[in-house]
């Protein structure tokens, strides 16, 4: 038998490390160890970083890129049972008018706004959107879509909360650093603890309705109660996001219910890809920073916008964290033939 010493053939380095699942795994060196954690670790590190090295402008351009992440976030576990919602806007202006109500009016501080906010927010919108969760697709994201403008309306033709001229000189967080790490850890937590969610047994039942609620129902399981959960959920994370950013500008107005906190959370999803939250949180930290580097191009930037947007979307309507995520696995090394 010839000798086989010095030849070698190509092995991925994923072989040998996965073991009958994703979530699974046999290591058996530190490079294997290396290799899953690079992916996880090195993002989580790289955003902790960020807030201690950016200022000023940008330092509020990663606290907006939290802020949208957050919200696409809430639309990806939303949409994760099958709620397609155009109406993140209500989330987020929810949980802004609460935060800044209860500061203005009562003179509360940040630190009790802000959780009041977040729990009130998610009933308010779970209570206003659960006599409408048995509508399906377009029809319950044109109710989601009517929501946030109808209450913009309403807010300007009675004059409640400030009317058109919103509230001003709210209480601000202690500073700009402590802001910016107040958004990366929600973002990071937020993020966390939808994977886990979904991967759990109650995450299962929730991807179960999203792909044949009549089996679900025929197994007793009552999935309009579980629906209007799953809107508790995204709508607290998207109201946490409107407290913040009140009282991160210190002022208060319609301008909570802009269309821009539904469109671009979809956006940020698309790009990064539906289903795996990573994907919602990736496209986010793209676009947030990409729009702001094109302001300066003035309208130019919306084309430029579209554009990107489009042909990301065209050429990978897988979403890019799944495209990476592929890539990633299909890294190559030499292995000697035994």
């Amino acid at each position: 038998m010839p000798d086989r010493k010095g030849i070698y053939r190509k092995k991925r380095l994923d072989r040998g490390i996965k073991a009958r699942a994703d979530t699974i795994y046999l290591i058996a060196s530190w490079r294997e160890i290396f290799y899953l954690l690079l992916p996880r670790a090195f993002p989580v590190g790289f955003l902790l970083i960020l807030p201690a090295v950016l200022h000023g402008y940008w330092q509020k351009v990663l606290v907006f890129a939290c802020v949208y992440g957050l919200l696409a976030l809430s639309w990806d576990l939303l949409a994760s049972c099958g709620l397609f919602s155009l109406g993140q806007a209500l989330f987020f202006g929810a949980g802004a008018y609460l935060a800044g109500g209860l500061n203005y009016y009562l003179h509360l501080p940040p630190l009790v706004t802000v959780p009041a906010a977040t729990v009130g927010g998610g009933l308010l919108c779970a209570g206003l959107l659960a006599p409408v969760i048995r509508l399906r697709g377009v029809y319950f994201a044109m109710v989601t879509l009517m929501f946030p403008l109808l209450l913009m309306r309403g807010i300007e033709t009675t004059g409640v909360l400030g009317g058109t001229h919103g509230l001003s000189a709210l209480s601000p967080f202690p500073g700009e650093t402590l802001t910016a790490y107040l958004a990366v850890l929600a973002f990071l937590a937020c993020l966390f603890l939808f994977r886990r969610l979904i991967n759990s047994d109650y995450g299962l039942v929730l991807m179960a309705i999203r792909d044949d609620d009549r089996a679900v129902m025929s197994g007793g399981i009552n999935i309009y109660w579980r629906k209007t959960q799953a809107l508790f959920l995204a709508g607290s994370v998207g109201a946490f996001a409107g407290a913040l950013m009140t009282h991160h500008f210190q002022f208060l107005g319609m301008s909570a219910f802009a269309l821009d906190y539904s469109i671009l959370p979809v956006a940020a999803v698309a790009l990064g890809g539906q289903g795996s939250f990573a994907g919602a949180a990736l496209g986010s930290m793209i676009l947030v920073p990409l729009s702001e580097s094109l302001r300066a191009l003035g309208g130019l930037r919306i084309a430029l916008y579209c554009i990107i947007l489009m042909v990301s979307i065209v050429a990978l309507p897988e979403g890019l964290f799944h495209y990476l995520e592929r890539k990633y696995h299909q890294f190559e090394t030499r292995a000697e033939v035994e």
